[in-house]
């Protein structure tokens, strides 16, 4: 069955590189703009930036999920070592409760779209702002298991085949 299976290439993955960060630096790019619409919306009555920021907001919320299928896809595909494995943990964890979020977060804006689109409540802008902190600090994580523990970098893969990394 598992000759069936493509190859792995250096970075340990079936195709050329991490899809994952592709996926999720979308969905990060939608959050952050959502944001910043309808606080420009809000502070200058202007509700045609909601209308761009529940768009946002919802192809951020389809595409999360895809963000999170690539990324357990290939944290498991990078035979995490000894010492990433509790930042990849939080990462999974915090990125399994921000699909959560952003899609109750979603929820909530489809009904205030539906009754006063015209209209955003203060405490909606506040919880978008935790939204994007928690995505700051997801970013945060993520950065670090690329960029100080390099996972499925060359030299960390290669690094894990000859058992140097444990």
């Amino acid at each position: 069955m598992f000759n069936y299976l493509p190859p792995l290439n250096d970075h340990n993955l079936p195709y050329p590189d991490t899809i994952h960060p592709i996926v999720v630096h979308f969905v990060i790019a939608m959050v952050l703009f959502a944001f910043l619409c309808d606080t420009i919306g809000y502070f200058t009555r202007n509700p045609r930036l909601y209308e761009v920021s529940w768009w946002n907001m919802l192809v951020a919320t389809v595409s999360i999920f895809i963000a999170i299928i690539f990324g357990q896809y290939e944290a498991g595909l990078a035979q995490p070592y000894e010492v990433v494995r509790p930042v990849l943990h939080l990462h999974t964890l915090i990125g399994w409760s921000l699909s959560g979020i952003i899609a109750a977060i979603t929820g909530w804006r489809y009904v205030i779209r539906s009754k006063t689109p015209e209209e955003l409540p203060a405490p909606y802008l506040g919880l978008v702002l935790i939204l994007v902190a928690i995505v700051g600090v997801q970013v945060y994580l993520g950065d670090e298991l690329v960029w100080v523990y390099g996972l499925h970098t060359v030299p960390v893969v290669e690094a894990i085949k000859e058992g140097i990394l444990q």
